[in-house]
This record gives structure tokens, sequence and C-alpha cells, in this order.
């Protein structure tokens, strides 16, 4: 279980990010992170793995304080947290297993690592994860010849190459069509339940959050301003995260744009 407890953070610059969040996520469970822009969505995530460092309170994974870790304790721990980025954060040039394979590198030692040579194993779970993912051909392949949404499967392997405790995702669906960003919504969400791993996804579409989260946080200047079920993501709450909106027409929109996003691919189809 991940718990936050009065977490705050600001910057040099003198902006702060976050103030005092406190709640805890219990495994198995998914949580939609939404809010505008500035909010504070990627500073959380940032200082959950300690990318970046919190300015106060506390952070438990499990019974471990991640808040009191640093040098080689804090590198152990960030071996726990399985990390999905946005922009895929691939090595182009290797293939597609030695990416997956990468997620091992905190575990082996430091000629193995740079060679490359990887217990057996480390490989057969990497094997076992692409199959998982839908990439179980694609295992020689070079990253930079893959689909965003296959490079995104590939982080997702990675991620997980690393039997993390705790998943974390920086907008993962941003640089994806709509059709894909659900398949990988539906990814994610698959593993942390087979796996029992408690996930925090930063996310700004709001269906695909409501669609595939177990559990909505919305953020505004750096403070919890909701936290409940998706069904409770009423307009009131909406309007409370990110300001006034006619909410009836967003959502209509989005529907409006899947289901022109479907009807394309329907009639590209019946022309084949």
């Amino acid at each position: 279980m991940l718990e936050l407890k009065a977490l705050s953070k600001t910057y040099k610059t003198g902006d702060r990010a976050l103030t005092d969040i406190s709640f805890s996520v219990p495994a198995g469970q998914v949580v939609g992170l939404i809010g505008p822009s500035g909010a504070g969505k990627s500073s959380l995530i940032r200082c959950i793995n300690r990318l970046v460092e919190p300015s106060s309170g506390r952070i438990y994974l499990g019974e471990t304080e991640l808040t009191k870790l640093s040098g080689r304790a804090l590198r152990q721990a960030r071996r726990r947290i399985g990390m999905i980025f946005q922009e895929y954060a691939l090595v182009e040039r290797l293939t597609v297993m030695e990416n997956v394979l990468s997620g091992r590198l905190g575990y082996v030692s430091g000629w193995r690592s740079f060679l490359r040579r990887y217990p057996q194993t480390d490989i057969d779970q990497a094997f076992g994860l692409l199959e998982r993912v839908g990439l179980g051909d694609h295992y020689n392949k070079r990253a930079d010849e893959l689909s965003g949404g296959q490079r995104q499967r590939v982080g997702i392997a990675r991620a997980l190459e690393q039997n993390p405790e705790l998943l974390l995702a920086d907008e993962p669906t941003a640089s994806l069509d709509p059709k894909t960003s659900r398949q990988i919504m539906r990814l994610i969400q698959g593993v942390c339940r087979e796996m029992n791993l408690p996930a925090i996804i930063n996310i700004h579409d709001v269906v695909l959050a409501q669609n595939f989260a177990d559990r909505i946080i919305g953020l505004r200047a750096g403070q919890v301003v909701f936290d409940g079920p998706p069904s409770a993501l009423s307009h009131k709450a909406l309007t409370c995260i990110y300001g006034a909106e006619d909410w009836d027409l967003v959502q209509q929109s989005s529907e409006s744009q899947n289901d022109e996003f479907l009807f394309s691919n329907a009639k590209v189809l019946e022309l084949t």
C-alpha cells in the first residue's frame, strides 16, 4: 500500500506545487489523478518516486518510509516503483526485448548491465510480459520500428519487469489516438488487477479516467479538492476541479469524437 501524509512541495522559485496532500492507495486500486495544467499532478508523481524532493511530509510504501531514504537505500526502494512515461522513454536503437530487460538493471551487477547479460529467469519473465501486453512476436524489433501504442506497451512491460509494488504513470495516453488510449488504459487496469498492484495515473482525459480508474483524485492549485469513485464525479465536482464549464457539452463532444473515430474505422473496414 502507498500512503502519503501531509506531503508538500515548494520549489526554489517560491512556487508552491503541493500543499498537505494526504491519501492512501491500497493494493490493486487504480487511481486516476486529474486536474488542470499546473495543478501539481506531475509534481506529485515525481515526489512519490523521489525524482523531485518533497519539502515536507512523509511517503510510505508498505512499511518503508521513502522520504527518509537516501543513497543506496533510495535506489533499492525505487526498484519497487514501476514508472510509465508519456514519451515512452525507450532506447530507440535497442530491441523490444532489450528495452524490457532494462527494467532489471537495478537488480544485476555492473558488468551484466554493461554487457546486457541477464539471468534466464529475467529473460523468461520478459517474454511472458511481452505476451501479456500483446507484443510477443515483436521481441526482436528495434523500438524505433514500433507505433506509439506499441511503444507504450513496451514501457508497461518494462515497468512490470521490475516486479514493482507500485505503478506510476505520467500521462501515458497523451500522445495516443482515442482507440489506442482506451487499449492502453484497459491494459494498465487489467495488469493491476491481476498483480494486485496499486497504481496512480496522471491523466488529462476525464472520460478515460472515469471509465478505467477505480477512484478519482482531483487536484487544483496543489490541493486535493476531490477524492471519490468515478460515479461521484458530478458537474459540481468537475467545476470545483477545473472551474466553470458546460460539462454536458464537454462530455457529449468527447463521446462524439470517439463515435466518429469508430465510425471512420468501420468505413475503412467496409472499403477493404
